[in-house]
């Protein structure tokens, strides 16, 4: 259980999972709204291979899951063209939310089966595909809560950008849109720099571990596992 192959395949298996519901989840709700961008592409897919990035979505949460570090990862985003939505500003909020949304109710479905699972057994199990399964829930639940904190972080290129950006006075709006032509920078300074420079400012030790962590708690007392 403690070999870099287990470790990789406990994470890695509940991340891919919890992404692409998370991208799909994007893709329908715009689908919903009026924009059929992701359906014409062939993104409406639970497939996978439709969704990876090799990076993102296989070799950074490898390498964080075997430096025993906090697991995350992205995927290809789904394409969705506001223009296309009935509403646009207001759709895009709700297409934003969708992700963050789909993964606290897969987080909620994570600690069910956890529940079901020790009730069956009646302990952890030690060994075997049993304890395979069981941490792979346990992960699952982890990485979904995880996820959806993480995306709403009120800045781009994060869902919660998104948000922000449609709530904003329209003026404000146009500015605050062209951050997202700097995602990649400001996730990297969030996520590596800032902690680096400034250790009280670790935007996810601060501020998503807490929320993420609380969440957690809430579940696994709803079902009686805490």
């Amino acid at each position: 259980m403690n070999s870099p192959v287990y470790q990789i395949a406990v994470w890695l298996i509940p991340l891919v999972i919890a992404i692409v519901f998370h991208e799909v989840a994007h893709g329908y709700v715009a689908r919903m709204l009026g924009d059929q961008t992701a359906a014409e592409r062939g993104r409406l897919t639970l497939n996978p291979i439709r969704h990876v990035d090799p990076i993102g979505t296989l070799l950074v949460p490898m390498v964080l899951a075997l430096a025993h570090a906090p697991i995350f990862g992205w995927a290809k985003p789904v394409p969705v063209v506001t223009a296309r939505l009935d509403h646009p500003r207001r759709d895009m909020a709700l297409v934003a939310l969708a992700g963050p949304g789909t993964n606290l109710i897969l987080a909620t479905i994570a600690a069910a089966a956890i529940a079901v699972s020790l009730h069956w057994s009646g302990a952890v199990p030690q060994t075997g595909v049993g304890r395979f399964v069981f941490d792979n829930l346990g992960n699952f639940l982890l990485i979904n809560v995880f996820l959806a904190i993480f995306n709403l972080l009120p800045v781009p290129p994060f869902d919660g950008g998104h948000v922000v950006e449609a709530v904003l006075p329209r003026p404000l709006a146009v500015h605050y849109s062209k951050l997202h032509r700097f995602a990649f920078p400001v996730m990297l300074f969030l996520l590596v720099v800032l902690p680096m420079i400034a250790p009280g400012a670790n935007v996810v030790a601060r501020v998503v571990g807490p929320i993420a962590q609380g969440i957690v708690e809430t579940l696994l007392s709803l079902f009686g596992l805490a």
